[in-house]
This record gives structure tokens, sequence and C-alpha cells, in this order.
């Protein structure tokens, strides 16, 4: 009913005015990362805890000035990632940045006048930028196509001291495909001159902060592997915190206790600060053992100047299948974020997602349908995963198996909580729930599959001891097509039927390609260093949604929580072209779903048949 209003008043709307009626797409996606982050401020201890900012929005990243009359902040309350300053009894709220790019981790100079900050506005890295304060007029402070994070002012104002991925190459983790994160400590004047490195390559040191002298900045490193193991923070280890001098790069350990630590400050009194985020602890700890606010939804801690008091944000996470609102770049696509691996229904009235118990025994294959409760038709233990719709919207088919049965790659060096290979089978089930049954059997990890347009075909991906590839199967006699040999991935069948959408592995990279369903025309869409994955077809076959790596790390890897850097979410024409970036943010999403809306399937121009 809802989407019959709306196209009566589309066309009311079209008779006075044909240009404001144009089609706006809708786009679904999971997204990994918080949905509420409010700041807070307590004593160093703990003790005294009240919210800075109201709850209801994403408030996240607070830094103190120099002063103790500011806290700069990164919010989304207005859409995209933007820069605000708040006093610390909650008053005097301001807007500093108002960009569709992203903006964030800012520091202020030590007179206050300036702020330091990370963007993307100039080509959607994550780069230096200066504001002024009282003009709110930016100007870039560095270049490049690596990340630069966590800047920070030093005390006598000649040096700013920051974490950098820009001379690593992001390499796959051991077995997997996410990829580790190299960072060094580099310094820079706010002049833009006297870029140099002071940390030794090869491992990870982040989120520099000054001694109090600043001939010295603390930092918390580890080595890159443990840049995978330690960034969900459910993970007991041990790293350390480091003091580097910035004339002679001489490196010497800080003594303080155990546990994965991040995010150093030295304080007024000499002893250092500084985030706990482990299995066994989580909160705010101090050199000599003593802790602070507490909880594994405390993030990003600063200190007053004098050190009596912190700041923090604390992250609420609760996703839910229904579709909430997010902000996007351009406004011809409304972005929601649902649960994982959406899909709509022909009809685009019905969403199917699947959504893992709180336990993760078991998985639901839920259906959303607006207006009415989201109820659940299948429910298997381990996982369900990448629904697809039958044309007619009778059926669905999914991936089922346990959940160490989705992992591609024999990863070595395993632990025993990782997971293993084989066992996933593509099942179908009604769309009321009923005649679920599974369509391929064996060792083999058969998953992600997508029906063809008639109906009578599916596209599924394999991989295991009998082979790699695709392979399309016939649903009335259940015969198999090898389609491709190769390491391939999230196959998804064009509504014009003439082209299957999926990613391939070339070495460590992840690329788009399209092949026609008799197996001709392979052609290579995207070619960038990193996961290009999770596809997409628009309902008219002319577009493709994707999700990529490409524009890197925004930030430092073990202080968000994602497992690959920022999924963010792209379109291309089917042949590869006009590539656009959707969202820009700090968290990572994936499994896009364009939601059909009715129009006519034209013909399309120089594609093959």
């Amino acid at each position: 009913m809802a989407r019959i209003l709306a196209l009566s008043l589309c066309l009311f709307a079209f008779v006075s005015s044909p240009s404001s009626c144009q089609a706006v797409d809708r786009i679904v996606f999971d997204r990994i990362g918080p949905t509420e982050a409010t700041l807070f401020i307590s004593n160093a201890d703990g003790s005294a805890e009240r919210p800075l900012t109201q709850p209801g929005s994403l408030d996240y990243n607070p830094s103190w000035s120099h002063k103790g009359d500011w806290i700069v902040f990164t919010s989304e309350r207005a859409g995209s990632a933007d820069l605000f300053r708040i006093h610390p009894d909650g008053t005097g709220l301001e807007r500093l940045t108002d960009d569709p790019a992203y903006d964030d981790q800012a520091a202020f100079s030590p007179d206050g006048a300036r702020i330091v900050f990370v963007s993307t506005r100039a080509g959607g890295r994550s780069n230096l930028w200066i504001l002024n304060a009282a003009s709110h007029e930016a100007t870039p402070l560095t270049s490049g196509n690596g990340g630069d994070f966590r800047p920070s002012w030093s005390p006598d104002g000649a040096w700013i001291a920051f974490s950098s991925d820009r001379d690593s190459d992001l390499p796959p983790a051991k077995g997997r495909w996410e990829r580790l994160h190299l960072v060094d400590i580099y310094l820079i004047h706010p002049d833009g001159t006297g870029l140099k490195r002071i940390s030794q390559h090869g491992g990870f040191c982040g989120s520099p902060k000054w001694t109090p002298d600043s001939k010295a900045v603390v930092t918390y490193c580890m080595s890159a592997q443990d840049t995978w193991t330690y960034r969900f923070g459910g993970e007991d280890g041990d790293n350390q915190l480091m003091k580097i001098n910035i004339e002679n790069s001489q490196t010497t350990p800080a003594a303080v206790g155990p546990g994965v630590k991040l995010l150093p400050a030295v304080l007024p009194s000499g002893e250092i600060g500084y985030l706990r985020r482990d299995k066994t602890n989580a909160g705010v700890f101090y050199g000599n053992g003593r802790p602070g606010p507490k909880g594994r939804d405390l993030r990003t801690p600063s200190w007053s100047p004098d050190g009596a008091q912190v700041v923090y944000s604390r992250y609420i996470s609760k996703h839910t299948p229904e579709p909430t609102k997010v902000w996007g770049r351009n406004p011809k696509y409304d972005l929601y974020s649902t649960a994982w691996l959406p899909a709509y229904d022909p009809s685009g009235e019905q969403l199917a997602v699947t959504k893992m118990s709180a336990d993760g025994a078991t998985t639901s294959l839920l259906i959303v349908d607006e207006g009415k409760p989201v109820r659940s038709i299948l429910e298997q233990k381990g996982l369900i995963l990448a629904p697809s719709w039958s044309p007619d919207g009778k059926q669905i088919v999914v991936g089922v198996g346990s959940f160490t049965s989705f992992l591609d790659f024999a990863a070595g060096g395993k632990k025993p909580i990782d997971r293993v290979n084989g066992g996933a089978q593509v099942g179908i089930v009604n769309a009321d729930g009923s005649g679920f049954h599974m369509i391929t059997s064996g060792d083999s990890n058969n998953a992600f599959a997508s029906f063809g347009p008639d109906g009578k075909h599916i596209v599924y991906r394999t991989t295991g001891p009998d082979a790699d590839g695709l392979r399309i199967m016939n649903l009335e006699d259940q015969t198999v097509k090898v389609l491709t040999n190769e390491w391939d991935n999230f196959p998804v069948w064009s509504p014009r039927g003439d082209l299957i959408a999926f990613v391939r592995r070339n070495g460590a990279d992840f690329q788009v390609f399209t092949i026609h369903p008799d197996g001709t025309g392979l052609k290579q869409l995207t070619n960038t260093h990193g996961n290009d994955a999770h596809l997409a077809w628009s309902p008219d076959g002319e577009r493709i949604l994707f999700c990529s790596s490409r524009m890197g790390f925004k930030d430092e890897v073990v202080l968000i929580g994602a497992p690959q850097p920022y999924g963010k979410v792209f379109v291309m024409r089917y042949d590869g072209t006009q590539v656009e970036q959707l969202t820009d943010n700090q968290w990572e999403e994936g499994g896009p779903a364009w939601q059909p809306h009715k129009q006519a399937l034209g013909s399309r121009t120089g594609s093959s048949q």
C-alpha cells in the first residue's frame, strides 16, 4: 500500500513538474559498528560519571583542549561524520565542519586556535587537515594514497605527531582475506614541512601522544599480525607501550601492566593512562595498575589537562532487521542499514535477511515486510547466509552450514577457535517457510547462490577438495554445469539474464568480473589493490552495487572493531565504468541489495547478448 501511494503521488507530481519526480533508488546493506554512541565525563578513577552529550546519535572520538575549556568530538547527528565542540559542562555546542566527507579524530593546537583532524575530503583517502577554530576554514596538511590517523599537537606547537599506513601495502592476514594494518609514527610541522617517520617500519605503532617537554611521544605497538588478533577486543594478550624520542628515534618500553593496551597518554604526574581492551579486562587503566572508568563499551578516552577528569564515548550496538535510514553521499540513493546480506523480493515489498542468535548457535532467515511484524521462516544450527529470491517471489535460495563452513581459505597457524573449511550447502525454502531442502551435497563449500531470471537455474560458488569455481544448476533435474574453475565467489545473475557478475581472487586481491551464462565473454570490471566483493544488480540490469576496501583504513584498525578495511558501498555501470562511492564513514558495510521498483527493461546499449 505504501508503494502504491508513493507511485500515485509521483504520478500526480509528474503532471505538474516532471523534474520533481525522479525515482530515488533504495539500497540496503549490513553494517558493523555502533547504532548509538554517547560522550561521558568522569573523574579519572571512573567516579561521578555523567553524560556530556544526549543519547540518540553517534558521538565519538572526544579530545580535550590544552586549556581545558573545550572538548572537540565527532558526530553523525547531522548526517556525515563532522566535527563539533562543547564545553566540559555541556554548554556551548558548536558545529565546526559541514562537509559531505568524513571528518574525524580531531586535536587542538596548544593555543586552541587551530584543530588538526582527519578528513577524506580530498579524493576519499584519510589525510590530515587543519581547521581554524574561529573561521572554520580548513586547509590540507598531508596528502597521498595511504591513510593518516590520530594526530596530536606537541605542547610547544612545533610538531604534529600522527600514525600512518602510507608505507604499507596492507597485506592479508595469515590465512585470511582481511588486511593487516602496518602503521608507523610520523612527525610533520604545522606548515606541512619536515615530514619524517620516527618508528621502525614493519609492525604497528599508533595513536602517539606527547610528553610534556615535547621531546618524545608515547604510542602503543604490536606486530602486524596482532592487528588481526586484537581488533575485536575479545582476545587476551599483551602488547607494549613505547616511548619514542623524536630527535634520534630511540625507543624504550613504558612500565605498565598486562593486557591489550591502546591509546596511551602521559598525564601531568608523569603517569601513563591508557585503554585496555581484551577478554579479561576492558576500560581505562593507569601505569600503577589502578583502574579508571570500566566497560567493554568504552572507547577513546581523553584526559583533561590536569589529569583529574577523562572524557570518552560509550557504544551501543542494537542492529535490527528493520531497515534504518543512514546518510549517503548521493541524494539519488536512499541508504538503509539492516541485518546480514539482505535481499529484496521481485516486488520490492519484502526483504529477506539473516540474523544469528545471541549465543551464536543458530541463525534465522527473517522476512521484513514494512508495517508488519518481522517473521522467521527458517532456523538452522550454524549459519544461513545470502538469501536470493526466485523471480516469482515464491522461493528463496540460501547457503546453510556450520559457522566454520563459510571460510574459504586454508587458514595457516590457526588457533582452536579459528574456523575450518567444508560442509556448506545450498538449500531452497518456500517464502512461507515450508518445503526446505538441500540441493547440493558433498565435502565442498557450496554457497552464495543466485536465481537466474527464468527461475529454472541458479548459479552458486563451490570451493574445496573437489574443485573451485562457479556452477550453474538446472533446478528441474539438478544437473550441474561448470561455469568457471578459478577461486570465484558472490555470483549474482543479472535481471536481464545475459550476465553473471562475480568476484575473483587475483593473488591477494579480489576483483569484480562478469561472464555470460554460457561461459563466454569473461570481463574484468575492477582492478584495485584490496577487496571488492558483495555484489547486487540494479533492477534494470544497468548498474552493479559492490563493496570495496579500495579507500583503505580511516582509523587504526584495532580501535574500530571492524574485521577489514571499510567495505564502502560503490556503484558502477554493468561494464565497469562510472564508478561512484556512495558511503563514507568509519564503519564496515557489506551485502548491499537494491529495492526493485516498477520500470520497463530497455535494451542495453553495447552489451553482448
